[in-house]
């Protein structure tokens, strides 16, 4: 077994848990068809599902490019709004004991139940997105979404018209603070006179990642308030984010996780999408299963920052490449270390 610090892989599902979908969340469709045999990877998802356009959708494209590379196949689940804790550990314990390999959670909630059910099966590679479990047999994968946001904040202040730019989060945790004080401190750092209005959807229920609706209506309120840059960190619920900042000319809106400009689910609004923040989840999720097939297995943490090209600022649709000599300074400054990101508030 291989254990690294800067790779990554992750996610977990399987198609033995269709038949207990109403305890653990509902299916979403493989990219396979062997039905139960337990052949191939899985993954389990967060709220949002494959089709969030955002954190979960990178974690699917890598199991896709494990299909399309390494023909192997990948099972999904997907986690509600109102799971708890053991319904996730019964979720991983069912993939594990089907037979897949690797088991991999998308998010930081599946840490513990991954450090447990880990623990029961020895011989299955688990891995973990955005939280670090222990285990010979686990993989964590950390992101610097600080740095990446960092950026989005240098984006932001060079683009405002208004000098008024805004934060949206899904939920206030601490993985979630990190997109804020990487975007706050980008900024600051170019603009100290640039006014930054941080809210959040929900103090501590996941719902936050799913409310497209209650996202949609915190933007409006920004734009209200002459707010014209908007960076959201909550996964589908972005998506309301988005669509509401592009109802309104001159606003521009900033995507995570994924770029957002890609998306085929945002398609008609990808001209108001400026960039996105992007975390390297798909290649995370591809370099474990692909260490599995090479009989390597991954384990340890792996972390992806600005330095590996794991996380970064897209540049689809062209909207800042007259900024980019500045976006370059600035990550350049990070790498060297002349930049020290803050991962906290």
């Amino acid at each position: 077994m291989r254990r690294v610090s800067k790779l990554a892989a992750t996610v977990a599902a399987t198609a033995a848990l269709a038949l207990t979908a109403s305890a653990c969340g509902s299916d979403d469709s493989g990219s396979g068809s062997s039905g139960g045999t337990g052949e191939g990877a899985a993954i389990a998802f967060d709220v949002g599902g494959r089709d969030d356009a955002s954190f979960n959708e990178a974690a699917a494209r890598g199991a896709d490019k494990a299909l399309d590379e390494l023909d192997v196949e990948t099972y999904y689940q997907t986690a509600r709004d109102d799971e708890t804790d053991a319904d996730r550990e019964q979720r991983l314990q069912q993939m594990a004991e089907a037979g897949y390999n690797p088991v991999i959670g998308v998010g930081y909630l599946y840490g513990p139940a991954v450090e447990r059910v880990a623990a029961e099966f020895p011989d299955t590679t688990f891995g973990v997105v955005d939280a670090i479990a222990e285990g010979d047999n686990v993989y964590s994968m950390i992101f610097a979404e600080h740095e990446a946001s960092y950026l989005a904040g240098v984006a932001a202040a060079l683009k405002t018209e208004t000098d008024k730019v805004g934060f949206i989060g899904g939920v206030n945790t601490t993985l979630i603070q990190k997109f804020q004080a990487g975007f706050e401190q980008g900024v600051n750092d170019t603009n100290a006179d640039i006014e930054v209005d941080v809210q959040y959807l929900y103090a501590d229920d996941p719902k936050g990642f799913t409310d497209v609706a209650k996202a949609k209506e915190q933007a409006n309120g920004m734009l209200g308030r002459d707010i014209d840059v908007i960076y959201t960190a909550a996964g589908l619920s972005g998506n309301g984010s988005i669509e509401e900042v592009a109802s309104h000319e001159g606003a521009w809106a900033i995507g995570v996780d994924s770029d957002q400009y890609q998306q085929a689910g945002l398609a008609e609004y990808q001209d108001s999408i400026l960039t996105s923040a992007v975390k390297g989840v798909d290649v995370a999720v591809f370099d474990l299963i692909s260490s599995i097939e090479n009989d390597d297995a991954m384990s340890g943490t792996g972390e992806y920052g600005l330095e590996n090209d794991g996380v970064w600022l897209a540049t689809s649709g062209g909207f800042i490449d007259d900024i980019s000599d500045e976006l370059e300074a600035a990550k350049q400054r990070i790498i060297d270390g002349e930049v020290t990101v803050s991962d906290t508030p």
